[in-house]
């Protein structure tokens, strides 16, 4: 980093235009327009700092309550660093820290606004970085991400986190019982907050790779249910490589500036060591993403094999409903000659033709025989028996 810049007396802590769509601050009352209240709020009074605090040569000298007290207090030590850590903060706060840190209007908004990508931006002598942050959830096997917007300058650190993760107050505890590391500066501070969100993602791929192994038994357990959590799975691999796939460009673009901005060599073989992490965080997720494709491509061709194993099943079985209706219709059809015959000549009318022959119940018999033989011959021909 660049030496530490003289520090102003005072400055406003609303400059007139800060970015592009942020409401301008009124314009100073008329004379005759009353006094504000005394009691009225300051902008750096705003409460939704996590912590903040003051450190000189790797030591904590001081914890102020509010912004105001540690602008204050930073101004009265020309050679201390403040770690200014907030949770999402309002407007005003983040206003408040532009003016006193001469933070460019472009960082600022996006710290207002979050839901950004990965990236690490120089504006002048001060570094923003924005990280995603994850974390893996037991009960519902889901993978959580928080947003981590880091400022750092010559004398400052500020976080500014919109999420549950990380746990910076972790951070905050590592580095004050590792003063010798505390004391090399804000760049120290960067390096162990990109150490812990990267330790963070370990959870989260241990958690995913058991998720994968239990995906892969209900594939080949047909589970119906396995198709939901596949594509699920898919999404959270796929925001997971959009938070880790940006970081290995963002390191290397750090390690790249350690001649330019002096880095300390035990810091640059720690920010290595990160990165080296980064980059196996990063090929192990992508082998997850490809994993995924490859069960889903499986579970589709099981899922055809079961659909057409069933289609066959039905075909067959209508097959042989189907010749089961063809024996039963031959039948019927041989059943119903003899009484059709019979019924005719059993009606006993006295003006039947035949029904005093001699020879008509012969010729009856005669007749249903021969009909029902034909039939019988029939429909032997057309395998319907």
């Amino acid at each position: 980093m660049s030496e530490r810049r003289p520090r102003p007396a005072s400055k406003n802590p609303m400059k007139s235009v800060w970015r592009r769509g942020l409401t301008a601050p009124p314009a100073e009352p008329p004379a005759t327009t009353p006094p504000a209240p005394a009691t009225a709020p300051d902008p750096s009074e705003v409460v939704s700092v996590v912590q903040s605090a003051l450190y000189r040569d790797g030591v904590r000298v001081s914890t102020p309550v509010t912004l105001a007290e540690t602008f204050r207090e930073l101004r009265e030590q020309p050679s201390g660093m403040a770690w200014i850590g907030l949770a999402r903060p309002t407007e005003a706060e983040l206003l408040s820290l532009a003016a006193e840190f001469d933070l460019h209007p472009l960082s600022v908004e996006d710290a207002m606004e979050a839901h950004q990508r990965p990236k690490l931006e120089r504006y002048g002598d001060t570094l923003f970085v924005v990280l995603r942050a994850a974390r893996y959830l037991d009960a519902p096997e889901e993978v959580d991400f928080g947003e981590l917007h880091v400022f750092v300058g010559p004398d400052f650190v500020i976080t500014v986190r919109h999420g549950a993760a990380p746990d910076l107050s972790a951070v905050r505890r590592r580095m004050e019982e590792t003063p010798e590391l505390l004391k090399l500066g804000p760049e120290a501070v960067l390096y162990a907050i990109l150490d812990a969100v990267v330790d963070g993602y370990e959870p989260v791929v241990t958690g995913v790779q058991i998720d994968i192994d239990e995906i892969e038994t209900e594939v080949f357990r047909g589970d119906p249910e396995v198709s939901r959590r596949i594509y699920e799975l898919s999404r959270e691999t796929v925001e997971f490589q959009r938070a880790t796939r940006p970081l290995v460009g963002m390191l290397h673009g750090l390690m790249a500036g350690f001649s330019k901005y002096g880095t300390d060599e035990e810091l640059q073989r720690y920010l290595r060591d990160v990165a080296d992490h980064v980059t196996h965080t990063s090929e192990r997720v992508d082998s997850f993403r490809q994993a995924l494709t490859e069960i889903l491509t499986v579970n589709a061709t099981l899922v055809t094999q079961q659909q057409n194993a069933e289609m066959r099943a039905l075909a067959e079985a209508g097959f042989e409903q189907n010749e089961e209706i063809k024996r039963i219709s031959s039948w019927a059809a041989i059943l119903f000659a003899p009484t059709l015959v019979g019924t005719i000549y059993g009606m006993n009318f006295d003006d039947m033709p035949e029904l005093h022959w001699s020879f008509g119940y012969p010729f009856a018999i005669a007749l249903m025989a021969v009909v029902c033989t034909s039939l019988y011959i029939i429909f032997k021909r057309k395998d319907w028996l």
